[in-house]
């Protein structure tokens, strides 16, 4: 990474959203001006938005998801917007995402070139998404379920495509193998989802 490029320990103190960045958000939707309306009267409330349009989502474990950050910001080209919520990592993605990397996912794995990658939700045409508050009710925004790690802060972020994912979830697929503590990163799938597990065989 460049120089000018912001660690990720400086892009976890961003708190609320920029009104660029909302705007962005927004334009997921089919009428923006009713989210933006929305936000302005509530900013501290959280935002079911649709996927495939603006963004697609990778929904992974919180653990193994902070090893996929860490991966792209350490080593990689940074990432785009990136949320928590309800023990999920939500890392924002090119739109296509979500239908290309799955296969890509299957084909890593097989053949076991790969240590085992947790099931990764894919959201993307047909599904939605609740987004943090454009703004965190709670001052200390780092004890809340539900928050930006990386908040949007332009109409045209930067995210990754399926590819980067693929390279980031290898990556931290392999940092987990080693950890000798060995945390667990298998909670629960969300039920409703589609989910992509790329521990079968075929």
């Amino acid at each position: 990474m460049s120089s000018g490029t912001p660690s990720i320990e400086a892009c976890r103190d961003i708190c609320g959203v920029t009104s660029e960045g909302a705007a962005w958000l927004a334009s997921a939707g089919t009428n923006p001006r009713s989210t933006l309306a929305l936000w302005a009267e509530r900013p501290t409330a959280p935002v079911v938005l649709p996927c495939g349009t603006a963004f697609d989502v990778v929904n992974a474990p919180t653990i193994f998801g902070r090893r996929m950050l860490d991966r792209l910001w350490d080593e990689g080209p940074g990432s785009g917007p990136v949320a928590v919520h309800r023990g999920r990592t939500l890392l924002f993605t090119t739109p296509g995402t979500a239908r290309r990397l799955p296969a890509l996912l299957d084909w890593e794995e097989w053949g076991g070139r790969t240590p085992k990658i947790p099931p990764l939700l894919c959201h993307g045409v047909g599904d939605a998404v609740t987004v943090p508050a454009v703004h965190p009710a709670d001052p200390d925004a780092t004890r809340l379920d539900s928050r930006w790690l990386v908040a949007p802060d332009t109409r045209r972020p930067w995210l990754p495509g399926p590819e980067v994912v693929l390279w980031a979830a290898v990556r931290a697929a392999r940092a987990a193998a080693s950890d000798p503590v060995g945390i667990s990163i298998f909670p629960p799938a969300d039920q409703g989802a589609k989910v992509y597990d790329v521990s079968r065989r075929r």
